[in-house]
């Protein structure tokens, strides 16, 4: 029987693996867990194809535990107990590990069975799950383990995957020739949603059914990879240029108060598959365009995206709709954009000086005789929590890097600081 290419270039080191470089990258906490060989007890949270199961992999391989897999749909409480009785044997003189996929699917009974032998070191549970850990996941569990998210992983890592791939599938089919029409790798990337293992079948079925030439090699073409991944591509070339182009004017859209231009380009985002960039942009612009004049538009924002995150495509469209919409219909200002982005060009360009002394960290020892924290004066002792004192450092004391936006919300955020200020200066 044919092994998929998937389990044929399942990564065997943590150098190997594509994405979650949040958790695996050399010097986070995972990464190092794991080169130390000391493993806890763990739950990996995170959509199919992501690493889950790779990583669990290479954890029993490298702390050198008997590796015992069971899938939670299937499984039962027997199972666990057929684990269990092997644990004093010799085939387990160091412990042993249990990974258990799809755990959300076993029920309280099922998670307690497990609760006695992971807390004696016996076992060492990793658990994985498509669903959020806190709502689907025994207490006792939870807190005996440490929870890890694996995110989508982004079109680029899963582009170098597809290529190595590539090599190792012509080996496998004798050597032969495999090429790619311009913008094909991009294309499988970006329509597989975070999902490594998508793109690798799409990528083997794109081999298997492409007809060779003459010399007998194959060439994937973008009409053959559509076929294959059963969508229409959205004409991404090699550098991404016209990705970026739909980005771009998805942003604009929403900027320029266009809801129907919006909703399109969030489709043609979404049909190629790509949740992980309309997620982005929206998380972004929420700040950069519509920021002060509706501030309630960013917690709405990322409440929907998690939602679609959560849910995945297809389903995925309607929390990330519902965002688009809001924001496109939202008053506009980028006055946060333009505040910061002046203030950083500054830090860039010119010497802005030393923190006032009058703002300095007083709270130790000696503080005092370096006048640090000397001169200031409390807000909230003063009416209206407000009192006239210099903030910025001395060479750009005078910077105005915030100019309230032209939108009813800043309008007012200007009417009462223009009051409260020239109260406090004595003017009326």
């Amino acid at each position: 029987m044919m092994v998929p290419l998937a389990d044929m270039v399942r990564p065997k080191c943590l150098d190997e693996v594509v994405g979650q470089r949040h958790i695996l990258g050399r010097g986070r906490v995972l990464y190092n867990l794991i080169q130390k060989k000391n493993v806890p007890n763990m739950i990996f949270y995170g959509p199919s194809g992501t690493g889950k199961t790779t990583v669990a992999n290479i954890i029993a391989n490298s702390v050198g535990k008997r590796l015992y897999k069971l899938n939670a749909t299937t499984a039962s409480v027997s199972d666990i107990r057929a684990i269990v009785s092997e644990l004093d044997t010799l085939y387990n003189v160091d412990g042993a590990l249990l990974y258990l996929d799809e755990i959300q699917n076993f029920n309280k009974k099922q998670q307690q069975s497990l609760l006695e032998f992971i807390e004696n070191g016996k076992l060492t549970l990793i658990a994985s799950t498509t669903e959020n850990p806190y709502f689907y996941i025994y207490n006792a569990i939870l807190s005996r383990s440490n929870v890890f998210e694996f995110k989508p992983v982004e079109p680029q890592e899963i582009e170098a995957a597809l290529a190595r791939a590539a090599k190792i599938l012509s080996e496998r089919m004798g050597g032969i020739g495999i090429t790619f029409a311009d913008g094909v790798l991009a294309f499988i990337a970006n329509v597989s949603g975070g999902d490594v293992r998508k793109a690798l079948n799409t990528l083997e079925v794109c081999a298997m059914s492409a007809a060779p030439d003459e010399k007998g090699d194959l060439h994937i073409t973008l009409s053959g990879a559509e076929e294959a991944a059963q969508k229409k591509a959205m004409r991404y070339d090699r550098d991404g240029d016209s990705h970026y182009d739909i980005l771009s004017a998805f942003q604009k859209s929403i900027r320029g108060s266009d809801p129907d231009a919006a909703v399109h380009y969030l489709a043609r985002l979404l049909s190629a598959g790509d949740l992980i960039s309309a997620c982005r942009r929206l998380l972004v612009i929420a700040s950069e365009d519509i920021g002060l004049a509706y501030p309630q538009a960013a917690a709405i924002t990322k409440a929907c995206v998690d939602s679609a995150q959560q849910l995945g495509l297809p389903e995925a469209r309607i929390p990330l709709a519902q965002a688009t919409l809001l924001l496109a219909t939202a008053p506009k200002t980028n006055s946060a954009i333009t505040a910061i982005d002046a203030a950083m060009r500054d830090l860039e360009t010119m010497d802005v000086g030393g923190v006032p002394a009058n703002l300095q960290d007083s709270h130790y020892s000696g503080a005092a005789k370096l006048g640090h924290g000397q001169g200031y004066l409390y807000a909230h002792n003063y009416e209206n929590n407000y009192v006239a004192q210099q903030y910025l450092p001395d060479n750009i004391k005078d910077r105005v890097y915030y100019t309230p936006g032209n939108n009813k919300n800043e309008r007012a955020i200007a009417a009462y600081w223009d009051k409260i200020k020239n109260k406090d200066r004595g003017e009326k």
